[in-house]
């Protein structure tokens, strides 16, 4: 007997833009329409990769305001006329300041404030192409912030959500540890440990692995699943890279 492996209805190239190198997904469908995933700055190499992947850019995907991840998507609108959608209108602010922001870290230029045609909230799904995508409001790193997925294929695009082996910052304004933690473990882990997923930064991973080893959202440290909660003093020692 002879088994067939549904190949997913998209492939996707993530580029590396920014001082902060943060992940920007191109995500096409077969035809060749595709989106783009946080498009933080450097335009021009995100518009010759999307060239290269044979990808015309019909739409521009936010999942929060930040200036490495929003700092480029006005820009790429310009050149290819694809609206801007989301994040949560509760990230407005952010994206208000990101070229004041880029100034702050020495990078006049690199990014502009940008004004998207939608916003996300939760349980709302985007279409490319005929594909349907799924969003949930995650709020915790900002307090706008989306993740966007593909059930089917299995693929979650988490911005600065949860990393391999870390998780977002909250010391930002309107940032909370505690609503992020519930973000992951309420709205993420629920999707499934084989959900694979694309970072802002670093190295791909899945929630399965992180609820195994992330030291800060593995069951072991929240209790999700009914593991052993651990005690707050030993996970208020743990450190680790965190990303903007």
């Amino acid at each position: 007997m002879s088994t067939q492996t549904q190949q997913p209805p998209f492939q996707v190239r993530v580029v590396p833009v920014t001082p902060f190198q943060q992940n920007c997904s191109i995500i096409r469908a077969a035809s060749g329409k595709a989106a783009v995933v946080d498009p933080g700055g450097e335009p021009e190499k995100i518009l010759e990769a999307a060239k290269a992947f044979d990808a015309t850019i019909e739409q521009i995907w936010l999942t929060h305001g930040h200036l490495d991840h929003a700092g480029g998507a006005e820009a790429v609108k310009r050149e290819t006329g694809a609206p801007i959608i989301g994040p949560h209108k509760e990230d407005t602010f952010w994206l208000d300041e990101i070229a004041d922001h880029w100034a702050k870290y020495g990078q006049p230029g690199m990014g502009e404030d940008c004004k998207p045609d939608a916003w996300l909230n939760d349980g709302d799904t985007l279409e490319l192409d005929g594909i349907e995508f799924n969003v949930a409001y995650t709020p915790g790193h900002t307090p706008g912030h989306v993740v966007i997925y593909h059930q089917g294929a299995r693929v979650a695009f988490v911005g600065d959500v949860i990393f391999a082996g870390s998780i977002g910052r909250t010391d930002f304004p309107r940032g909370d540890h505690d609503t992020l933690i519930n973000s992951i473990t309420q709205k993420l882990w629920p999707l499934g440990d084989d959900m694979q997923f694309v970072p802002g930064h670093g190295p791909v991973s899945t929630f399965g692995q992180e609820r195994k080893s992330n030291p800060f959202v593995s069951d072991a440290v929240t209790g999700y699943g009914g593991a052993q909660k651990q005690a707050p003093d030993t996970l208020a020692q743990k450190t680790s890279k965190r990303w903007q």
